[in-house]
């Protein structure tokens, strides 16, 4: 059973239909397990459709153990029912009846008293009703009117997966699949996800020394190499720089705050579950380590009378934040429990919000042009089905989200709504990225936000002497720096663009007699501020150079008599690509102007 249908409303028709198969295949997959192992081995959990496939989540007896190589015997069942074009039908039914269809049951029991106590409708859906492949499981829907319109489908993986998320709760064996409407489409989909195995972070994480995790420190707390500290400060200070051109000041605010911060923020009773409590030996103050910057910047703001002379003020801060993430969520740097963001967060008058806005979004563009990065907007707004997620007058939301959109228009950006995504205190401009497989990652955002300034009780003395408050317009460019790493990673395939790669050259001596010249050229190129490996091993230069390769350097400098003879290097581009032999000058000219440029290739 899965309750998406809000969201699904959302999707364009062709999303829907596709939807609409995907959990229909769930369906079928469970029905299928049930049919070849019996319900007293397959006991449902639930199982909804996703953005890639679907899942399905059961519990079983400890001696029955399903592997990946009993995907073939399931497949074709599932084939066989989706042969017999066997029509799904719904009806909704009181609590009691479902839970006496479902006795045996505890998680559909678990998910009936949800149902109820929310005041939601329960429906049961039958495939082959009146059939000898009846089959019906407590589900919200919606499907597709038979099984016969899944064009194509195939079960991908397995993993554990505790009930609701909770690691307190069983552990549950999950099935992944997928389903398209054509074998095509289906084909197009897992060459897509072989490459995106092939780029996955947290191999290639390991593979070049980037970050690691431990058992002793805890999940979803990254630990960055030197390498990969040199990223987080070679990206930070890009982003660091064109923020001061606009004249943004950086701020540090502490990693523990009182819960009368976040009680005044709204932020306490939104999400005081994801929040880490922090206990004093000396206080009784109710402390947590800080989810988001947004609370303690407002404290500088307020720290001293403000004038509108003083307006606009630029606030930014990459300080580390934290969110207690269930452990089911954690994965690599996509979801951390430790991370940081590039947060700003400007206070100024109604009158001035535009210039600002337009200012972010201009920067938000360069770094996206910088990264290589296509992009589009999505205007996250409320849902207007549930008033109570969200503060502040309603008056004001519909004339930020009205304002939002002017101000999208303007500067001509492509965008598409997000109803239900907003900001419990406003709406937002989220940047969604699409990385070298096509994949949309949110990564900047914008909101202009009347609800913080007026809980603090902020302040500014206006031209007229009267007092105003401020407007607090948040912003961040690249969001939290794990996830725009992973996604970096992922896109390059851990190819960096020169001014990127924490090894720009590898220096490759074709022999020991090569040596000293090599040593020469080596500490010429880190002399000049280039980021240099010397490979000093006793293998063959064509080991050597497909170490460099594998290890993606962007550039090699192969040195042997000939080159020390003529003072000259033979240098080689990441690719195989052969640049000849040249002037030493001339590579550091070429690799400065690379560097300076930030160019991608």
């Amino acid at each position: 059973m899965s309750n998406n249908n809000s969201k699904f409303n959302q999707l364009s028709p062709e999303d829907q239909h596709l939807y609409q198969i995907r959990h229909t295949a769930e369906h079928v997959l469970t029905q299928a397990m049930i049919n070849l192992y019996g319900p007293d081995k397959i006991i449902m959990a639930m199982g909804p459709a996703t953005e890639d496939g679907f899942y399905f989540d059961f519990d079983s007896p400890q001696d029955f153990k399903l592997s990946e190589s009993d995907f073939p015997v399931i497949e074709k069942e599932m084939q066989r029912l989706i042969d017999l074009d066997l029509k799904l039908e719904s009806i909704t039914v009181s609590a009691d009846q479902a839970r006496d269809l479902f006795k045996k049951n505890p998680y559909k029991q678990d998910w009936i008293t949800q149902a109820e106590s929310n005041q939601l409708p329960i429906t049961l859906y039958y495939t082959g009703k009146d059939s000898e492949n009846e089959f019906v499981d407590l589900c919200s829907g919606p499907h597709a009117d038979s099984t016969g319109q899944i064009g194509a489908f195939k079960l991908l993986s397995l993993a554990g997966a505790y009930w609701h998320g909770d690691s307190n709760n069983k552990m549950l064996t999950r099935v992944y699949g997928t389903a398209f409407s054509s074998q095509e489409e289906l084909e197009q989909f897992i060459e897509k996800r072989q490459e995106a195995e092939k780029r996955d972070h947290r191999k290639l994480g390991l593979k070049f020394d980037l970050f690691t995790f431990s058992d002793l420190i805890g999940p979803g707390f990254p630990l960055y190499t030197p390498k990969g500290c040199l990223l987080r400060q070679l990206i930070n200070g890009y982003v660091e720089q064109l923020q001061t051109q606009q004249d943004y000041q950086q701020v540090w605010t502490p990693q523990v705050a009182k819960a009368e911060l976040f009680e005044t923020s709204g932020h306490y009773d939104k999400y005081k579950d994801d929040m880490f409590t922090i206990h004093s030996h000396y206080s009784d103050d109710e402390l947590f380590l800080k989810p988001m910057n947004c609370p303690q910047h407002t404290q500088i703001f307020a720290s001293k009378p403000r004038s509108y002379r003083d307006l606009p003020i630029r606030y930014t801060d990459f300080a580390m934040l934290y969110r207690d993430e269930k452990p089911g969520e954690l994965s690599g740097l996509a979801r951390v429990r430790a991370f940081s963001q590039d947060d700003c967060h400007v206070f100024c008058s109604e009158e001035q919000v535009d210039d600002e806005v337009d200012v972010m979004l201009s920067m938000t563009k360069e770094v996206m042009r910088t990264f290589g990065l296509k992009y589009r907007y999505r205007l996250s707004t409320r849902d207007p089905n549930t008033p109570e997620k969200y503060l502040g007058d309603p008056k004001i939301w519909d004339k930020v989200e009205k304002w939002a959109v002017k101000i999208m228009e303007r500067n001509h950006i492509e965008y598409y709504d997000g109803v239900g995504e907003a900001a419990f205190y406003a709406p937002k401009m989220d940047l969604m990225a699409t990385d070298a497989l096509g994949r949309e990652w949110q990564l900047s955002t914008v909101q202009i936000d009347y609800v913080q300034p007026q809980r603090f009780g902020l302040k500014y003395t206006a031209a007229d002497g009267s007092d105003q408050t401020p407007i607090m317009v948040h912003r961040a460019i690249i969001g939290s720096f794990e996830r725009f790493l992973m996604i970096l990673i992922e896109h390059f395939s851990g190819a960096f663009p020169v001014w990127l790669s924490p090894v720009q050259v590898a220096v490759l001596p074709v022999s020991d007699k090569s040596n000293d010249y090599a040593q020469e050229v080596f500490y010429e190129l880190k002399n000049n501020g280039i980021r240099v490996e010397f490979d000093q091993s006793d293998q063959s230069l064509g080991k050597k150079i497909r170490n460099a390769e594998d290890q993606k350097y962007p550039y090699m400098v192969i040195v042997g008599e000939k080159e020390a003879k003529d003072s000259t290097i033979s240098v080689r581009q990441r690719g195989e690509q052969d640049l000849g032999s040249m002037d030493l000058t001339h590579f550091l000219s070429l690799l400065k102007e690379k560097i300076e440029s930030k160019a991608l290739n």
